[in-house]
């Protein structure tokens, strides 16, 4: 592999920013300080170090993040900040990008990668990878209306939803529950539900709920597979996966 792919595929910097610490001396590698962008490694074998500190080669990174509202799941966008400007440079230069999408005005559980492949297989309607919602609803969820839910329903464009799994929870134990979640709806009733499906159309859970008359007033991803969202990753916080996670979203 190039030294320059190398240090970039690294989260260095970009191709650009390479060559100019590589210019500066500030790479070594087997301990001889490196110039030229161009020379072979092995990116397993060989000693590379920036500064004295040693590099070790990760092509990929994933991450996770409590996305706020009003930024958009893109890479980039000329009218809104995009979760990728939530990210510090180091992310930055992997030119990760989010898996799937969160509208605007969504929270919460997002993962960002540059695993393609991971993306696919996380995305792919056939892996019926379930994703799970905190909602508060303008009006009461009725048994009736919750199970017309479940059942699947027909959204505008003849689209048949998928069997969903509907929660209602009972407005007194919301906090003590849901730990993470950040009531922001100032009524006297609070009516909360959680919301598990397996597909990600546009809007589709507004769209669910405005099919039995009721209406979203917020709205928060809270799992992923068998990833949850962690109680201690506040809103615009963000790191990377741990094994342990990792192997939750692999099997």
């Amino acid at each position: 592999m190039r030294l320059d792919k190398f240090l970039a595929n690294s989260g260095i910097g970009t191709r650009k920013e390479v060559k100019i610490i590589l210019k500066k001396g500030k790479i070594t590698v087997n301990e001889k300080i490196v110039k030229d962008a161009k020379i072979q490694i092995d990116e397993i074998k060989d000693n590379v170090k920036i500064e004295g500190e040693k590099i070790t080669y990760k092509p990929f990174v994933y991450i996770m993040m409590n996305k706020p509202s009003g930024v958009i799941s893109a890479t980039e966008d000329g009218k809104h900040k995009t979760v990728i400007d939530l990210l510090c440079e180091k992310y930055k230069n992997y030119k990760v990008f989010p898996v799937g999408r969160l509208d605007i005005d969504t929270e919460g559980l997002l993962l960002l990668t540059n695993d393609g492949v991971l993306a696919h297989n996380l995305l792919s309607p056939k892996k019926h990878v379930d994703k799970k919602y905190y909602v508060e609803l303008k009006e009461p969820l009725t048994i009736e209306k919750k199970e017309i839910l479940e059942n699947g329903i027909k959204l505008e464009e003849n689209f048949v939803t998928k069997k969903a799994k509907i929660e209602i929870i009972d407005k007194d134990k919301v906090k003590d529950k849901n730990k993470n979640i950040d009531i922001n709806i100032n009524t006297n009733e609070v009516n909360s539900v959680f919301i598990t499906i397996s597909e990600g159309k546009f809007h589709q859970v507004k769209r669910m709920f405005k099919f039995v008359e009721n209406e979203v007033l917020y709205l928060k991803r809270v799992k992923m597979g068998k990833l949850l969202l962690p109680e201690d990753l506040k809103l615009g916080e963000y790191r990377e996966l741990s094994e342990e996670e990792m192997n939750l979203i692999l099997n």
